[in-house]
């Protein structure tokens, strides 16, 4: 990492991992980054905003979905660096990476009450994939992050 970069702060964040009724998990592919990569909602925490309500409100805006229970939160924090090429570009060049907690919620409702065109679109398109999958349509820098991810949450849906 270039030295410019490397005291730059950690953004903290939240991510959410939906499951639907059979346990697949909810993923969209970003409209910045429209290759053959998926994620799972998430996004910053606002000032003196708590994790949970972060999470609540980011799976809204990002899919209009609001018909979840929270099944857990899972423990610890997860973080990842950008690549050489993103750092300096996203969220304005004040981040080197993210440290996210994450939760671990059970859609309710019908699929199509999913909506992604949203007031500030961030997906293009989202689909139901096997847990076990997510791994596998991830960007390279949060590989570990969904690999962790599907470790944990393995251990709770079992």
């Amino acid at each position: 990492m270039e030295e410019k970069f490397r005291n730059l702060p950690l953004r903290s964040g939240v991510g959410i991992v939906v499951l639907n009724r059979e346990n697949k998990v909810f993923v969209a592919k970003r409209i910045d980054n429209p290759k053959n990569f998926w994620q799972m909602p998430q996004g910053g925490v606002d000032d003196g905003e708590d994790f949970l309500a972060a999470a609540y409100r980011e799976l809204e805006e990002e899919t209009s979905i609001k018909n979840v229970e929270l099944v857990r939160e899972i423990e610890g924090t997860i973080t990842y660096e950008l690549p050489k090429n993103l750092l300096g570009i996203i969220w304005k060049g004040k981040y080197k990476g993210q440290k996210q907690k994450w939760f671990l919620m059970r859609y309710l409702g019908k699929d199509e009450d999913i909506n992604i065109k949203t007031n500030k679109p961030e997906f293009l398109e989202w689909k139901w994939i096997e847990l076990d999958k997510i791994t596998d349509v991830v960007v390279d820098f949060k590989y570990h992050v969904y690999k962790e991810l599907k470790e944990k949450i393995k251990i709770i849906i079992n």
